[in-house]
Protein backbone atom coordinates (compact mmCIF):
# COMPACT_ATOMS: atom_id res chain seq x y z
CA UNK A 1 0.00 0.00 0.00
CA UNK A 2 1.17 3.42 -1.17
CA UNK A 3 -0.12 6.84 0.98
CA UNK A 4 0.46 10.05 0.43
CA UNK A 5 3.10 11.06 2.96
CA UNK A 6 2.46 14.87 2.47
CA UNK A 7 -1.40 14.21 3.10
CA UNK A 8 0.25 12.72 6.54
CA UNK A 9 1.66 15.83 7.46
CA UNK A 10 5.13 14.37 6.52
CA UNK A 11 7.06 16.79 4.55
CA UNK A 12 10.98 16.46 2.91
CA UNK A 13 11.86 20.02 4.77
CA UNK A 14 11.29 17.64 8.30
CA UNK A 15 13.93 15.35 7.28
CA UNK A 16 17.76 15.79 8.21
CA UNK A 17 19.19 17.17 5.61
CA UNK A 18 22.64 14.87 5.50
CA UNK A 19 19.78 11.98 5.49
CA UNK A 20 18.40 12.98 2.66
CA UNK A 21 21.54 13.53 0.38
CA UNK A 22 22.70 9.71 1.49
CA UNK A 23 19.13 8.90 0.02
CA UNK A 24 19.71 11.26 -3.12
CA UNK A 25 23.05 9.83 -4.08
CA UNK A 26 21.72 6.01 -4.18
CA UNK A 27 18.47 6.87 -5.78
CA UNK A 28 20.92 8.89 -8.51
CA UNK A 29 23.12 5.65 -8.42
CA UNK A 30 20.23 3.40 -10.10
CA UNK A 31 19.55 2.09 -6.31
CA UNK A 32 16.58 2.03 -4.30
CA UNK A 33 17.14 3.83 -1.15
CA UNK A 34 14.11 4.97 1.59
CA UNK A 35 13.71 5.99 4.96
CA UNK A 36 12.75 3.79 7.11
CA UNK A 37 12.06 2.55 11.06
CA UNK A 38 11.37 4.92 13.84
CA UNK A 39 11.85 8.55 12.07
CA UNK A 40 8.81 7.53 9.79
CA UNK A 41 7.10 6.12 12.59
CA UNK A 42 7.62 9.01 15.03
CA UNK A 43 7.13 11.64 11.78
CA UNK A 44 3.43 9.82 11.22
CA UNK A 45 3.01 10.71 15.45
CA UNK A 46 4.14 14.21 15.60
CA UNK A 47 7.29 13.24 17.42
CA UNK A 48 11.00 14.82 16.52
CA UNK A 49 12.88 11.70 15.00
CA UNK A 50 15.79 10.86 17.39
CA UNK A 51 17.89 9.21 14.35
CA UNK A 52 17.15 8.85 10.47
CA UNK A 53 17.76 5.16 9.24
CA UNK A 54 17.71 4.05 5.41
CA UNK A 55 17.49 1.39 3.70
CA UNK A 56 18.73 0.49 0.22
CA UNK A 57 19.09 -2.03 -2.41
CA UNK A 58 22.84 -1.48 -2.08
CA UNK A 59 24.86 -4.03 -0.48
CA UNK A 60 27.49 -2.43 1.81
CA UNK A 61 30.05 -2.13 -0.63
CA UNK A 62 28.34 -0.45 -3.19
CA UNK A 63 27.35 2.25 -0.79
CA UNK A 64 30.61 2.63 -0.11
CA UNK A 65 31.04 3.48 -3.68
CA UNK A 66 28.71 5.46 -3.84
CA UNK A 67 29.65 6.97 -0.50
CA UNK A 68 33.47 7.03 -0.13
CA UNK A 69 33.26 8.07 3.41
CA UNK A 70 31.03 5.29 4.61
CA UNK A 71 32.15 2.42 6.77
CA UNK A 72 31.17 -1.57 6.71
CA UNK A 73 30.72 -2.68 10.19
CA UNK A 74 28.98 -5.84 11.63
CA UNK A 75 29.87 -9.65 11.10
CA UNK A 76 26.35 -11.41 12.26
CA UNK A 77 24.15 -8.38 10.68
CA UNK A 78 26.55 -6.04 8.39
CA UNK A 79 26.04 -2.53 7.79
CA UNK A 80 27.00 0.80 6.23
CA UNK A 81 27.43 3.60 8.79
CA UNK A 82 27.79 7.00 6.47
CA UNK A 83 30.38 9.27 8.08
CA UNK A 84 29.60 13.37 8.30
CA UNK A 85 32.35 14.31 10.41
CA UNK A 86 31.77 13.25 13.77
CA UNK A 87 28.22 11.96 12.91
CA UNK A 88 27.07 9.15 11.18
CA UNK A 89 23.89 7.30 9.75
CA UNK A 90 23.23 3.81 9.29
CA UNK A 91 22.17 2.10 5.69
CA UNK A 92 21.41 -1.19 5.67
CA UNK A 93 20.94 -3.29 2.88
CA UNK A 94 17.57 -5.11 2.23
CA UNK A 95 17.02 -8.37 3.98
CA UNK A 96 15.55 -11.58 2.72
CA UNK A 97 14.14 -14.94 4.57
CA UNK A 98 17.54 -17.14 6.01
CA UNK A 99 18.16 -19.40 3.95
CA UNK A 100 20.50 -22.47 4.61
CA UNK A 101 24.13 -20.59 3.01
CA UNK A 102 26.45 -19.36 5.68
CA UNK A 103 24.88 -15.90 4.86
CA UNK A 104 21.49 -17.01 6.88
CA UNK A 105 22.41 -19.03 9.80
CA UNK A 106 19.65 -19.19 13.22
CA UNK A 107 20.95 -21.54 16.36
CA UNK A 108 19.53 -24.49 18.29
CA UNK A 109 17.30 -22.07 20.12
CA UNK A 110 16.19 -20.29 16.95
CA UNK A 111 18.70 -17.37 17.37
CA UNK A 112 19.70 -15.81 14.06
CA UNK A 113 23.55 -15.88 13.97
CA UNK A 114 24.36 -14.48 10.56
CA UNK A 115 22.21 -12.05 8.91
CA UNK A 116 23.53 -11.07 5.55
CA UNK A 117 20.73 -12.50 3.18
CA UNK A 118 19.61 -9.82 0.75
CA UNK A 119 17.10 -9.35 -0.63
CA UNK A 120 13.68 -6.95 -1.78
CA UNK A 121 11.67 -3.61 -0.44
CA UNK A 122 8.89 -6.71 0.63
CA UNK A 123 11.11 -9.03 1.86
CA UNK A 124 12.87 -6.33 4.01
CA UNK A 125 9.28 -4.94 5.31
CA UNK A 126 8.50 -8.62 6.57
CA UNK A 127 11.94 -9.13 7.91
CA UNK A 128 11.63 -6.05 10.20
CA UNK A 129 10.57 -6.48 13.99
CA UNK A 130 7.47 -4.30 14.66
CA UNK A 131 4.82 -3.70 11.88
CA UNK A 132 4.84 0.51 12.74
CA UNK A 133 8.85 -0.01 12.37
CA UNK A 134 8.33 -1.26 9.19
CA UNK A 135 7.02 1.67 7.02
CA UNK A 136 8.98 3.22 4.09
CA UNK A 137 9.66 6.34 3.03
CA UNK A 138 9.90 7.25 -0.30
CA UNK A 139 11.15 10.91 -0.28
CA UNK A 140 11.68 11.17 -4.11
CA UNK A 141 7.78 10.56 -4.59
CA UNK A 142 6.14 11.57 -1.73
CA UNK A 143 5.04 8.09 -0.72
CA UNK A 144 4.42 6.48 2.17
CA UNK A 145 5.02 2.23 2.00
CA UNK A 146 3.90 0.23 3.76
CA UNK A 147 3.59 -4.01 3.16
CA UNK A 148 2.73 -4.79 6.25
CA UNK A 149 -0.43 -3.36 8.30
CA UNK A 150 1.92 -0.65 10.21
CA UNK A 151 -0.34 2.54 9.70
CA UNK A 152 -3.40 0.39 10.41
CA UNK A 153 -1.34 -0.53 14.18
CA UNK A 154 -0.50 3.08 14.43
CA UNK A 155 -4.22 4.11 14.15
CA UNK A 156 -4.84 1.78 16.60
CA UNK A 157 -2.35 2.45 19.17
CA UNK A 158 -0.93 -0.99 19.25
CA UNK A 159 2.39 -2.45 18.87
CA UNK A 160 2.38 -5.64 16.90
CA UNK A 161 5.04 -8.32 15.88
CA UNK A 162 5.18 -9.06 12.07
CA UNK A 163 5.37 -13.10 11.44
CA UNK A 164 4.87 -15.38 14.53
CA UNK A 165 5.96 -14.16 17.94
CA UNK A 166 7.77 -16.82 19.60
CA UNK A 167 9.39 -17.66 16.67
CA UNK A 168 10.34 -13.85 15.97
CA UNK A 169 11.49 -13.41 20.17
CA UNK A 170 13.43 -16.66 19.34
CA UNK A 171 15.16 -15.68 16.71
CA UNK A 172 16.30 -12.40 19.23
CA UNK A 173 15.25 -12.38 22.95
CA UNK A 174 16.06 -8.35 22.78
CA UNK A 175 12.89 -7.59 20.57
CA UNK A 176 11.12 -8.39 24.16
CA UNK A 177 12.95 -5.63 25.34
CA UNK A 178 11.84 -3.70 22.67
CA UNK A 179 8.29 -4.16 22.48
CA UNK A 180 8.35 -3.10 26.43
CA UNK A 181 10.47 0.40 25.78
CA UNK A 182 7.85 1.37 22.44
CA UNK A 183 4.79 0.31 24.41
CA UNK A 184 5.84 2.56 27.63
CA UNK A 185 7.76 5.59 25.31
CA UNK A 186 5.16 5.37 23.01
CA UNK A 187 2.17 4.79 25.01
CA UNK A 188 1.22 1.61 22.69
CA UNK A 189 -0.65 -1.39 23.75
CA UNK A 190 1.04 -4.74 22.80
CA UNK A 191 -1.00 -7.09 20.55
CA UNK A 192 -2.36 -9.88 22.15
CA UNK A 193 -0.64 -12.83 20.48
CA UNK A 194 2.44 -10.60 20.38
CA UNK A 195 1.95 -10.48 24.44
CA UNK A 196 1.52 -13.86 25.43
CA UNK A 197 4.77 -15.49 25.13
CA UNK A 198 6.78 -12.58 26.59
CA UNK A 199 6.82 -14.49 30.23
CA UNK A 200 7.44 -17.41 29.05
CA UNK A 201 10.57 -16.69 26.48
CA UNK A 202 11.89 -13.78 29.04
CA UNK A 203 14.76 -16.22 30.51
CA UNK A 204 16.20 -16.10 26.65
CA UNK A 205 17.82 -12.97 27.63
CA UNK A 206 20.20 -14.27 29.67
CA UNK A 207 21.91 -15.97 26.71
CA UNK A 208 22.48 -12.25 25.33
CA UNK A 209 25.85 -10.92 25.51
CA UNK A 210 25.36 -8.63 28.88
CA UNK A 211 27.52 -5.71 26.61
CA UNK A 212 24.37 -5.40 24.53
CA UNK A 213 21.99 -5.75 27.45
CA UNK A 214 23.66 -2.46 29.44
CA UNK A 215 23.10 -0.64 26.05
CA UNK A 216 19.43 -1.60 25.65
CA UNK A 217 19.21 -1.17 29.30
CA UNK A 218 20.08 2.84 28.89
CA UNK A 219 17.66 2.79 25.87
CA UNK A 220 15.12 1.40 28.39
CA UNK A 221 15.70 3.78 31.65
CA UNK A 222 17.05 6.80 29.26
CA UNK A 223 13.75 7.11 26.98
CA UNK A 224 12.20 10.28 28.81
CA UNK A 225 9.72 7.65 30.01
CA UNK A 226 11.33 5.70 32.46
CA UNK A 227 8.63 5.08 34.86
CA UNK A 228 5.98 3.36 32.60
CA UNK A 229 9.19 1.12 31.33
CA UNK A 230 9.86 0.04 34.55
CA UNK A 231 6.44 -0.64 35.39
CA UNK A 232 5.74 -2.93 32.38
CA UNK A 233 9.39 -4.62 32.49
CA UNK A 234 8.39 -5.96 35.83
CA UNK A 235 5.09 -6.95 34.61
CA UNK A 236 6.41 -9.45 31.97
CA UNK A 237 9.11 -10.67 34.13
CA UNK A 238 12.00 -8.84 32.19
CA UNK A 239 13.49 -6.90 35.03
CA UNK A 240 15.33 -9.52 36.85
CA UNK A 241 16.97 -10.60 33.52
CA UNK A 242 18.74 -7.34 33.69
CA UNK A 243 19.03 -6.26 37.64
CA UNK A 244 18.51 -9.37 39.68
CA UNK A 245 20.07 -7.96 42.76
CA UNK A 246 17.40 -5.12 42.35
CA UNK A 247 14.41 -7.25 41.49
CA UNK A 248 15.35 -9.24 44.95
CA UNK A 249 15.37 -6.36 46.91
CA UNK A 250 11.84 -5.05 45.63
CA UNK A 251 10.82 -8.28 46.77
CA UNK A 252 11.91 -7.79 50.31
CA UNK A 253 11.40 -3.78 50.37
CA UNK A 254 8.73 -3.87 52.62
CA UNK A 255 8.92 -0.59 54.00
CA UNK A 256 9.12 0.72 49.86
CA UNK A 257 11.89 2.96 50.74
CA UNK A 258 13.97 1.53 48.05
CA UNK A 259 11.04 1.81 45.43
CA UNK A 260 10.66 5.25 46.39
CA UNK A 261 14.10 5.89 45.37
CA UNK A 262 14.12 4.47 42.69
CA UNK A 263 10.48 5.78 41.32
CA UNK A 264 11.87 9.47 42.45
CA UNK A 265 15.01 8.59 40.90
CA UNK A 266 13.10 7.94 37.29
CA UNK A 267 11.03 10.62 37.56
CA UNK A 268 13.66 12.92 37.69
CA UNK A 269 15.65 11.50 34.85
CA UNK A 270 12.86 11.74 32.68
CA UNK A 271 12.64 15.18 33.69
CA UNK A 272 15.62 16.04 32.93
CA UNK A 273 15.92 14.06 29.48
CA UNK A 274 12.69 15.53 28.30
CA UNK A 275 14.13 19.27 28.79
CA UNK A 276 17.62 18.53 26.85
CA UNK A 277 19.75 17.90 29.91
CA UNK A 278 21.95 15.41 30.26
CA UNK A 279 22.18 12.13 32.58
CA UNK A 280 25.18 9.52 33.12
CA UNK A 281 24.56 5.91 33.78
CA UNK A 282 26.33 5.81 36.79
CA UNK A 283 23.73 7.69 38.81
CA UNK A 284 21.00 4.96 37.43
CA UNK A 285 23.24 2.00 38.28
CA UNK A 286 23.80 3.77 42.02
CA UNK A 287 20.08 3.85 42.91
CA UNK A 288 19.07 0.56 41.26
CA UNK A 289 21.97 -1.46 43.61
CA UNK A 290 21.84 0.75 46.44
CA UNK A 291 20.01 -1.58 48.49
CA UNK A 292 21.49 -4.69 47.38
CA UNK A 293 25.35 -3.13 48.05
CA UNK A 294 23.82 -1.90 51.65
CA UNK A 295 22.69 -5.85 52.56
CA UNK A 296 26.20 -7.01 51.13
CA UNK A 297 28.08 -4.13 53.48
CA UNK A 298 25.77 -4.84 56.49
CA UNK A 299 27.00 -8.81 55.84
CA UNK A 300 30.58 -7.24 56.02
CA UNK A 301 30.37 -5.42 58.94
CA UNK A 302 28.77 -8.42 60.80
CA UNK A 303 32.18 -9.98 59.85
CA UNK A 304 34.20 -7.72 61.80
CA UNK A 305 35.31 -4.81 58.71
CA UNK A 306 35.41 -1.55 59.57
CA UNK A 307 33.05 0.59 58.12
CA UNK A 308 34.73 2.33 54.92
CA UNK A 309 36.04 -1.13 53.86
CA UNK A 310 32.69 -3.03 54.50
CA UNK A 311 31.29 -0.63 51.64
CA UNK A 312 34.66 -0.85 49.19
CA UNK A 313 34.12 -4.22 49.14
CA UNK A 314 30.57 -4.62 49.11
CA UNK A 315 30.36 -1.71 46.34
CA UNK A 316 33.14 -3.62 43.91
CA UNK A 317 31.15 -7.06 44.94
CA UNK A 318 28.02 -5.99 43.91
CA UNK A 319 29.48 -4.59 40.66
CA UNK A 320 30.96 -7.45 39.77
CA UNK A 321 27.97 -9.47 40.02
CA UNK A 322 25.67 -7.17 38.32
CA UNK A 323 28.56 -6.92 35.25
CA UNK A 324 27.52 -10.76 34.45
CA UNK A 325 23.74 -9.00 33.77
CA UNK A 326 24.94 -5.71 31.67
CA UNK A 327 28.47 -4.82 31.06
CA UNK A 328 28.94 -1.82 33.03
CA UNK A 329 31.73 -0.12 31.37
CA UNK A 330 34.58 0.87 34.45
CA UNK A 331 33.92 4.81 33.48
CA UNK A 332 30.53 4.41 35.04
CA UNK A 333 30.80 1.98 37.75
CA UNK A 334 33.84 3.85 38.91
CA UNK A 335 31.28 6.82 39.66
CA UNK A 336 28.84 4.79 40.69
CA UNK A 337 31.19 3.38 43.56
CA UNK A 338 32.29 6.84 43.85
CA UNK A 339 28.67 8.24 44.15
CA UNK A 340 28.17 5.72 46.86
CA UNK A 341 31.80 5.94 48.82
CA UNK A 342 30.94 9.90 49.20
CA UNK A 343 27.51 9.38 50.95
CA UNK A 344 29.27 9.26 54.71
CA UNK A 345 31.13 12.67 53.78
CA UNK A 346 27.71 14.52 54.41
CA UNK A 347 28.34 13.86 57.95
CA UNK A 348 31.55 15.76 57.99
CA UNK A 349 31.26 19.63 58.54
CA UNK A 350 34.31 21.38 59.51
CA UNK A 351 35.17 23.79 57.56
CA UNK A 352 38.06 22.08 55.93
CA UNK A 353 36.69 18.98 55.06
CA UNK A 354 33.17 20.68 53.79
CA UNK A 355 35.77 23.11 51.26
CA UNK A 356 37.58 19.89 50.49
CA UNK A 357 34.44 17.79 49.89
CA UNK A 358 32.95 20.86 47.52
CA UNK A 359 35.45 20.71 45.06
CA UNK A 360 35.09 17.32 44.49
CA UNK A 361 34.50 16.58 40.76
CA UNK A 362 32.11 13.81 41.92
CA UNK A 363 30.21 16.45 45.15
CA UNK A 364 27.02 17.17 42.45
CA UNK A 365 26.27 13.58 41.85
CA UNK A 366 26.69 12.53 45.62
CA UNK A 367 24.47 15.39 46.87
CA UNK A 368 22.02 14.71 43.91
CA UNK A 369 21.68 11.49 45.63
CA UNK A 370 21.79 12.49 49.18
CA UNK A 371 18.89 14.32 48.38
CA UNK A 372 16.86 11.68 46.84
CA UNK A 373 17.87 9.54 49.69
CA UNK A 374 16.46 12.10 52.37
CA UNK A 375 13.32 11.98 50.49
CA UNK A 376 12.73 8.09 50.31
CA UNK A 377 14.06 6.86 53.15
CA UNK A 378 12.25 9.83 55.04
CA UNK A 379 14.79 9.91 57.35
CA UNK A 380 15.07 13.45 59.59
CA UNK A 381 19.16 13.21 59.57
CA UNK A 382 19.93 12.72 56.16
CA UNK A 383 16.85 15.62 55.31
CA UNK A 384 18.68 18.00 57.60
CA UNK A 385 22.33 17.00 56.33
CA UNK A 386 20.52 17.81 52.64
CA UNK A 387 19.45 20.69 53.68
CA UNK A 388 22.40 21.84 55.54
CA UNK A 389 24.71 21.18 52.36
CA UNK A 390 21.68 22.91 50.28
CA UNK A 391 22.67 26.52 52.41
CA UNK A 392 26.04 25.65 52.39
CA UNK A 393 26.34 25.78 48.49
CA UNK A 394 24.37 29.32 48.36
CA UNK A 395 26.28 31.66 51.24
CA UNK A 396 29.41 33.27 50.72
CA UNK A 397 32.73 32.45 52.74
CA UNK A 398 31.92 33.96 55.66
CA UNK A 399 28.52 32.21 56.03
CA UNK A 400 30.01 28.95 55.43
CA UNK A 401 32.35 29.39 58.00
CA UNK A 402 30.02 30.36 60.21
CA UNK A 403 27.87 27.11 59.35
CA UNK A 404 30.97 24.92 60.08
CA UNK A 405 31.68 26.46 63.57
CA UNK A 406 28.07 26.34 64.43
CA UNK A 407 27.33 22.41 63.36
CA UNK A 408 26.88 20.01 65.51
CA UNK A 409 30.15 17.51 66.27
CA UNK A 410 29.73 14.14 63.81
CA UNK A 411 28.37 11.30 65.85
CA UNK A 412 31.99 9.01 66.82
CA UNK A 413 31.30 5.94 65.52
CA UNK A 414 32.29 3.06 67.24
CA UNK A 415 35.81 2.15 65.86
CA UNK A 416 35.46 -1.16 64.66
CA UNK A 417 38.16 -4.24 64.93
CA UNK A 418 40.75 -4.47 62.03
CA UNK A 419 40.67 -7.91 62.08
CA UNK A 420 38.97 -9.59 59.27
CA UNK A 421 37.66 -13.24 58.38
CA UNK A 422 38.71 -14.80 55.34
CA UNK A 423 35.84 -15.39 52.80
CA UNK A 424 33.36 -13.91 51.92
CA UNK A 425 30.84 -12.93 54.06
CA UNK A 426 27.23 -14.57 54.70
CA UNK A 427 24.36 -12.87 52.82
Amino acid sequence: MALSASKLGISSTSINSQALTIVKALTKAKYEAYLVGGCVRDLLLGAEPKDFDIATSATPEQIKSVLPSTRIIGRRFRLAHVHFGREYYEVATFRAPHDSSDKGKVGQEGRITHDNVYGTIEEDAVRRDFAINALFYDVQNDKILDFVGGMDDLEKRQLRLIGDPETRYREDPVRMLRAIRFAGKLGLSIEEKSEAPIRELAPLLTNIASARLFDESLKLFHSGKALPVLELLREYGLFECLFPATEEALGKDKDGFFKALIYDSLNNTDTRINAGMSVTPAFLFAVMLWKPMKKLEAAYREESYPDLQAMQLASSDILAQQVKSTAVPRRFSNVTREIWLQQSRFEQKSHRRAMGFLDNRRFRAAFDFLCLRSVAEKNVELQADAAWWEEFQRVDSEAQIEMCNSAPSAKKKRRRSSSKRRGKPRT
